[in-house]
């Protein structure tokens, strides 16, 4: 296999300095801005094959036949696969296994596998997965909660036996979980003032830069070696053993470079198709989805409908709330049921609120799946609430941050699910953090002499307005994540460090399976090490399943959880590295520093080559963050959550009424890191979770039609923010400890994401006066022609 330069070994992270605190570089950065950087879909064989996969063209169909002679006649073309060739089990899925390796007598949404074909040039694959006959016979599509659970409704799944069945209200609700808290009756009898709203959220994309795409090699063993951009090595391992009908050891992932991940690379998409066309063939097998393929080849952020009641006294504290949050999973389970779970305990956001009635619930139904993103449930309901704060300040007549700040969850607050918050939640000062920063000047793109420089303006250099219609808004949000898994999941990592000495320089070698997806633990563990072994060199080895598993690079929980296990293995090596030299050099070895034995009086005892001569220690460990346990399935309490992140945000827009545009002026943020590892690595997760938010506020939705056909699977019609788009972002940044985590820190990379949306939002419902509901907010919601 022949690779363009750096792809594995770019991971190593020679060459950079610094440990805990300091803002050190990216060791691949360099390679990324120059495009030297080898993603997946560089990899390459002399002797490979190229995989290409048919998809369904109907959202809900039987399948009443494949044929597939027309394709396996094409020169070039070494094998077809459907359902009838898998050698083993035929389902796969995250949480359950309810998706099909290959669509089987019927499909549930546009774009599901219905075969694969392997060919020798890429071209000739795409023509012979064409030729392949397919024949449908339509069925009526579930599209909402109303046509997913009316009588009589089309089962999507009516032989399930996952363990929410028995609690699910309807076979096509795929989990649904209640909570309940306190005394809502007796709450809402002494409400002086109720506000309720129902509110939308679209479908968002994760549209991460590297389509998905891998290698499969084939080994002389029996068993495949997978290259593959991931999330998460071992989980899609032990997905993809029972397919081949493999052991998990002859089944080995090694991570090829990953161009974004957001939570759309945790479910399967080309993995094991690649493995069984390679094994079929015994060829290296290829595949890479080309951009529309990737529309229909990841899950997506679950669109979502909430409605919610919130009852107050005069003075604004807040008594009770209710709300119900509808999230449309699509046709298979993903991690719905996580996001459920999420979106029911986070529901009442970071406040205080004595009495709650939630519910939160998960549909099947014939459009795209949807699983992890950003935010994973919480992003839905900050929306809904931060607009029902909003609209309670309004009716209380008063200042919507200082509604919020008197409500204000501290620590020492019990959630809705009775955990205590037992580490600092800052939610008034993040609020107060961002209402001091001052306010950019108004009209800005106005000159002295009262003309408009358009590039400033909404819709910029289209030059389609001279700022007649244009107003400016201020609006504020805050929010409130989980890190890490919850609910009783024995969430671990895995770390392997070895100590040595190299050409007379101590070096640490360090061996995770944890995903670099972009968020910087390459980065984080090499800084780790060098702090806590005290050497300047360190090698991170590639990613690979030959080490345990690191769990998955989502939940805000690489940093604390891989890094945890990183610091707790360099330790335990440290203290043999100690023993050794009080054993020989007397008692008195205290740290290691500078490559050096040191006493605790800043003697030097020896060096650390003196110490290990050639006798390298290598040691591996785990690490686990303090248990959780499920939630009730009926009343919903239960201590699910590890730790708890929070965010505020100040946006600042101008919107011009006449042709419905928006832009940002500012998205000022404030976030308690609890510490920031890497200054800078925080600033850039803070910056580009909070884009992210303005995408969902203001442009990114996948369009799904009623009959279940996505309208937009490109990046011509799916619009993301450029760079153009993206304001000024001031940062305050906290760090408040957590007692009960690595170094006091606090996961960062999703709760930005969480309140950029319902900020900017409500800066646009206070430029415009408009009662705003939905997100993504359209042209046609601002010019009332909609």
């Amino acid at each position: 296999m022949t690779l363009r330069p750096g792809t594995l070994s770019q991971r190593s992270a020679r060459g950079t300095t610094g440990g805990v605190g300091e803002s050190t570089g990216r060791p691949d950065g360099t390679l990324k801005v120059t495009g030297e950087f080898a993603y997946s879909s560089d990899l390459w064989h002399e002797d490979m094959l190229w995989g290409h996969t048919l998809r369904s063209p109907h959202p809900h169909a039987e399948i009443l036949g494949i044929d597939v002679a027309a394709a396996l006649a094409l020169p070039g073309v070494h094998a077809v696969l459907t359902h009838h060739d898998l050698p083993a089990a035929t389902h796969y899925g995250l949480e359950f296994s309810d998706q099909p390796v290959l669509a089987r007598d019927v499909v549930r949404y546009q774009g599901e596998a219905v075969a694969v074909v392997a060919a020798d040039h890429p071209e000739t694959a795409r023509r012979a997965a064409a030729a392949i006959a397919v024949a449908y016979r339509e069925l009526p599509v579930v599209h909402d909660e109303t046509s997913a659970t009316a009588p009589g409704a089309p089962l999507l799944h009516p032989d399930r036996t996952d363990h929410h069945a028995a609690d699910s209200p309807h076979p096509n609700v795929v989990h649904r979980q209640p909570v309940r808290h306190g005394d809502v009756a007796a709450a809402r009898a002494r409400a002086e003032v109720v506000v309720r709203g129902t509110y939308q959220v679209g479908m968002q994309d994760q549209a991460f830069l590297g389509p998905e795409s891998g290698l499969a090699v084939p080994a002389e063993d029996g068993g495949i070696d997978l290259y593959i951009a991931t999330q998460w090595l071992h989980v899609d391992q032990k997905q993809i053993a029972p397919v081949l009908g493999l052991p998990a050891e002859k089944v080995r992932l090694t991570l090829s470079g990953v161009g974004g991940a957001f939570g759309a690379r945790e479910d399967l998409s080309m993995q094991a198709h690649a493995c069984l066309l390679a094994l079929r063939t015994g060829r290296p097998v290829k595949m890479v989805y080309n951009r529309e393929e990737s529309f229909f080849g990841h899950v997506h952020r679950h669109p979502a409908r909430l409605s919610y009641e919130h009852g107050a006294l005069r003075d604004g504290t807040l008594l009770y709330v209710t709300c119900r949050i509808v999230l449309d999973g699509g046709a298979y389970a993903s991690s719905s049921p996580a996001v459920v779970g999420n979106a029911a305990s986070l529901g009442l956001g970071p406040y205080d609120i004595p009495n709650a009635d939630i519910e939160a619930l998960a549909l099947y139904t014939n459009n795209p799946p949807c699983g992890a993103m950003r935010g994973f449930g919480a992003v839905q309901a900050c929306f809904a609430y931060e607009a029902q704060m909003d609209k309670l300040a309004a009716a209380l007549d008063m200042d919507p941050v200082t509604l919020r700040q008197h409500n204000a969850m501290r620590q020492g607050t019990v959630m809705p699910t009775g955990q205590p918050v037992d580490s600092p939640a800052p939610v008034a000062a993040l609020l107060a953090a961002v209402a001091a920063r001052p306010l950019p000047p108004p009209r800005r793109w106005e000159n002295a002499t009262g003309t408009a420089d358009v590039r400033e303006l909404p819709g910029g250099l289209s030059n389609t307005t001279h700022g007649e219609g244009v107003v400016r808004g201020v609006g504020y949000a805050v929010g409130i994540k989980n890190v890490g898994f919850s609910e009783g999941f024995d969430d671990y990592s895995t770390a392997r460090v070895r100590l040595e000495v190299v050409a007379g320089e101590p070096v640490a070698v360090v061996h995770t399976a944890a995903a670099e997806v972009g968020q910087g633990g390459v980065t984080v563990q090499a800084q780790i090490a060098r702090t806590e072994l005290g050497v300047t060199r360190v090698t991170l080895l590639p990613a690979d399943t030959t080490v345990g598993s690191a769990g998955s690079t989502s939940a805000s929980r690489q940093t604390y959880m891989t890094g945890g296990a990183v610091k707790h293995t360099c330790e335990a090596v440290r203290e043999q590295v100690l023993d050794r030299a009080r054993e020989r050099f007397g008692a008195a070895a205290a740290r290691l520093e500078a490559g050096k034995v040191v006493a605790a009086d800043g003697e030097v005892i020896a060096t650390l080559a003196d110490v290990l001569g050639d006798g390298a220690i290598e040691l591996e460990r785990e690490f686990r963050h303090r248990p959780t346990r499920p939630f009730h399935p009926r009343t919903g309490q239960g201590h699910g959550h590890v730790q708890y992140s929070f965010c505020a945000h100040r946006a600042v827009v101008e919107v011009d009424t006449e042709l419905g545009l928006v832009k940002v002026i500012e998205l000022a943020a404030a976030q308690d890191v609890g510490k920031a590892l890497n200054p800078l690595s925080v600033a850039g997760q803070i910056h580009g979770g909070s884009a992210q938010g303005l995408g969902l506020a203001v442009l990114e939705e996948i369009v799904v039609g009623p009959d279940g056909r996505v309208r937009n699977p490109s990046f011509t019609d799916y619009l993301i923010p450029t760079i153009l788009d993206v304001p000024s972002m001031p940062l305050d940044i906290l760090e408040l400890a957590d007692e009960h985590a690595p170094y006091g820190l606090r996961g960062v990379g999703e709760a930005p994401t969480l309140s950029a949306t319902p900020a900017i939002v409500a800066a646009v419902r206070q430029a415009t006066g408009l009662d705003l509901v939905r997100v993504p907010v359209r042209p046609e919601h601002l010019t009332g022609t909609a």
